[in-house]
């Protein structure tokens, strides 16, 4: 670190953040691998193998990579993605970030970069020779050389301080600001709006980081309106196409979809998707990840054909960027295999999951939390198989793994014991089924609170093993306190509050009140063709219920009306599927 007045300073902090800010520190040290800070890391020392003086060569060329760009070589969220970036991705040529680099100076980085070692400089000096070719040569691009005084090099000029910043090459001009301040440097005829304050960035950032933290806690509408509000400001000092203004952008999407508004959520998607594509490239990763959440929102939209298209194409971009093995890349195959079973191809989602679980495995481990998500998924199939007794030996060692490597409380480990109570449930073994879900009930109101979507989920499960055991009153009781706690923290027409309506009608259907129970089905039936549409499954099959109210109170007409008209949507569906 250069300060002001010309002292250096060697300031190494990354092994100290390694574990907060990754938390793989036993992985790496379990597995033989160098330790070190991931976006420096040289390939060898990610593969466990012998590191020497171009190990280090290559970390000079991460450094020297983010200085001329403001970027490390792998920009990337996830540290395993980072990690196998280095390992197998060829980086992205700086120039590609910033045109007025000079060639040669992209040539030195990119020869740093080299993932075998013999193709790098072979020491310290041969590259200290290359730099200082850097300030003697002229640059090939034909830039003017930065304007000195009248009078000469030395005209005018005094010794100390003054005189270091004319030292450096042009492509640094901006460079500290441009990283303080948290943006890229416009383009020639870019956007004229003064640099905003580094304070009032800091300060969009900490509410940003704000909203993610509302949504991990699952108040998604307060998550929704704090993006929003970041969105709006980040638009208005950075642009529109600015990429923080873009990622508050793509979490206002996120927070959409998850307070049932698939339609709101998609429009948004595509919005972001088309200004990446715009700004960094369609094959850019935060292009992707805006197309690949746009195929998951069509899913909830009851259109998994289209969902399976965008997949596809997403998937091939990923595998030609970087590579089968690459953890995005392993991310859009688990959304693909989740898709292939809404389209009931279950054997094929089969296949494709249990593919993913493995590769994950190798790459990242098999305790990884991304290794788990989709051994959960080979679970979820299984079950849509009928093969229960598989799917609940899968939740269970789900459970007990991440019991041990996440502890007992965590999100993750809670919700693998939920769904070990669906698969007793399935199995027919509802008294157990019903004491998992009361101990996961206590477990969530101690961690989360009696009112978090997680806890009324648990109650939810409750409810539903009551009914199944014919305790029909209790389980109306239980389902109607769920349903308005539903109501009340997550709104009428979410997805959740629905299904807790459609189990109040159930059980008023088994207690002989046929009368309250249409009530119930038309309501949700409604809400849910209001949203998803009157051709959504969801809605067909909300609408099937209230045919077969009809039937049961005796209007026997109307009820055959309703099923006509279902059938016909059913029908018309499939043909557009096809």
């Amino acid at each position: 670190v250069r300060l002001d007045d010309g002292t250096v300073k060697i300031c190494d902090f990354g092994i100290a953040r390694l574990g907060h800010d990754i938390g793989f520190t036993s992985r790496l040290t379990g597995t033989g691998v160098a330790m070190g800070t991931p976006h420096y890391m040289s390939p060898e020392q990610i593969a466990g193998e012998e590191v020497d003086r171009r190990s280090d060569l290559y970390s000079i060329g991460c450094v020297l990579y983010e200085i001329a760009t403001g970027v490390p070589p792998f920009d990337l969220d996830d540290a395993w993605a980072v990690l196998v970036g280095h390992r197998d991705t060829p980086p992205r040529p700086p120039r590609r970030h910033r045109a007025e680099l000079p060639e040669r100076l992209d040539r030195v980085i990119l020869d740093l970069l080299a993932k075998d070692p013999a193709e790098r400089p072979g020491s310290a000096l041969e590259l200290a020779v290359r730099i200082d070719e850097l300030r003697s040569v002229p640059d090939t691009a034909g830039r003017p050389a930065p304007p000195g005084p009248a009078g000469g090099p030395s005209a005018g000029r005094t010794a100390g301080a003054a005189e270091r910043p004319e030292r450096l090459p042009s492509w640094t001009r901006g460079v500290n600001a441009v990283r303080a301040a948290g943006a890229t440097p416009p383009a020639s005829g870019g956007d004229p709006r003064p640099s905003p304050s580094p304070t009032v960035l800091t300060a969009l950032s900490k509410r940003h980081h704000a909203a993610l933290r509302l949504g991990r806690l699952g108040r998604w509408e307060e998550a929704g309106e704090l993006h929003g509000e970041v969105a709006a400001a980040r638009e208005r000092l950075l642009g529109p196409d600015h990429r923080d203004t873009l990622a508050s952008r793509y979490e206002v999407a996120f927070t959409l979809g998850r307070t049932g508004r698939p339609a709101d959520a998609l429009r948004a998607y595509k919005d972001v998707a088309e200004a990446r594509i715009r700004v960094l490239g369609p094959d850019h990763p935060d292009t992707l990840a805006a197309r690949q959440e746009m195929g998951y929102v069509l899913a909830q939209l009851g259109r998994p054909a289209d969902a399976h298209r965008v997949y596809l194409s997403v998937l091939e971009a990923r595998e030609r960027t970087t590579g089968p093995d690459h953890p995005d890349t392993l991310r859009c195959r688990h959304n693909l295999a989740f898709n292939l079973s809404r389209l009931g191809r279950l054997e094929d989602a089969h296949t494709m999951a249990c593919e993913v679980a493995e590769a994950r495995s190798r790459v990242l481990g098999p305790e990884h939390p991304d290794t788990l998500v989709t051994r959960c998924e080979v679970a979820y199939v299984l079950g849509r198989l009928g093969r229960w007794k598989e799917a609940l030996e899968t939740y269970r060692d789900v459970a007990v793994i991440r019991t041990r490597v996440l502890g007992p409380d965590h999100a993750d480990t809670l919700a693998a014991r939920h769904e070990v109570g669906v698969g007793l449930g399935r199995l027919g073994r509802v008294g157990q089924a019903l004491d998992v879900y009361r101990r996961l009930v206590v477990d969530r109101t101690r961690v989360h609170g009696p009112h978090h979507p997680e806890t009324l989920r648990a109650r939810h499960g409750a409810g539903v093993a009551l009914g199944r055991l014919g305790r029909w009153t209790d389980a109306l009781a239980e389902s109607r306190e769920v349903a308005a706690l539903r109501e009340q923290v997550l709104g009428a027409e979410h997805p959740d509050t629905l299904v807790s309506r459609r189990e109040v009608a159930v059980a008023l259907g088994w207690l002989g009140d046929w009368a309250h129970a249409l009530t119930e089905y038309r309501r949700a039936a409604d809400a849910r063709e209001r949203l998803l549409g009157a051709d959504h499954p969801d809605t067909l099959t909300a609408r099937e219920d209230e045919a077969h109210c009809l039937e049961r109170l005796g209007h026997l007409r109307e009820a055959a009306d309703l099923y006509g008209r279902v059938a016909a949507l059913r029908g018309h569906g499939l043909a557009g599927g096809a």
